[in-house]
């Protein structure tokens, strides 16, 4: 099991859930609910695999189950704030870790900010895993041209906020910029079907594919 921890964030101090102490680096970024229980189990799961896995808590010890409260967290968080705890997370597993690439996933809000985060760090960010990423802010759209990660996008068959069409338009874009990118879309499956904390939409044999598939990108990339 892992532990909170604190580590240099551009100035200031982040924190995050650390699991594992061996092997390739992996940071976990949050759906909008929080650092949650899914979150945290996700990098445990990781570690047990044989990654070092940091979740940068982004709310800053804030968690809610509510969708109203967790829309104007999301809403109500500072780019700003939250690109420097997920570099000052990317920096903290390359120091545990000793290598200099690290992979990053991302559910969700945490999908959309990956991929901003791998526009962030191409220095750093060599393997990037977007699951039914959502970028909300007009503003943050990233310049994927920055991107040097390959990434492996898995997105949700019925999903409004998420849908298909927009990710295999995404895989469009960043093939035309030279990218390495392959993108899955989930059949009969619901946005969130990984995560198994709720039961409405969770799908167990879509999410063990996922996991499989992630394992191994993270594994051939890393």
């Amino acid at each position: 099991m892992g532990a909170m921890i604190e580590y240099p964030s551009n100035g200031s101090t982040g924190q995050g859930y650390l699991a594992g102490s061996n092997g390739p680096g992996i940071v976990v970024i949050q759906e909008w609910w929080g650092l949650v229980d899914h979150i945290t189990d996700v990098c445990d799961r990781f570690a047990a695999e044989g990654f070092v896995a940091l979740a940068p808590d982004l709310y800053r010890g804030k968690a809610t189950s509510e969708p109203d409260e967790a829309a104007k967290a999301m809403m109500a968080m500072q780019l700003e704030g939250a690109a420097k705890d997920m570099s000052g997370a990317v920096d903290e597993l390359r120091r545990r870790t000793g290598r200099d690439a690290v992979g990053v996933i991302g559910f969700c809000m945490g999908g959309g900010l990956a991929l901003v985060l791998g526009t962030q760090r191409p220095d750093a960010v060599k393997a990037l895993v977007p699951c039914y990423g959502v970028i909300p802010w007009p503003d943050a759209q990233p310049d994927y041209s920055r991107l040097s990660a390959a990434i492996e996008g898995h997105y949700a068959e019925q999903d409004d906020s998420a849908p298909p069409a927009a990710a295999h338009a995404l895989e469009a874009q960043l093939r035309s910029l030279g990218k390495e990118v392959s993108i899955v879309v989930h059949p009969g499956t619901q946005h969130a079907f990984f995560n198994d904390t709720r039961p409405e939409v969770y799908d167990p044999d879509e999410a063990a594919k996922l996991w499989i598939s992630v394992l191994a990108f993270f594994r051939a990339k890393l």
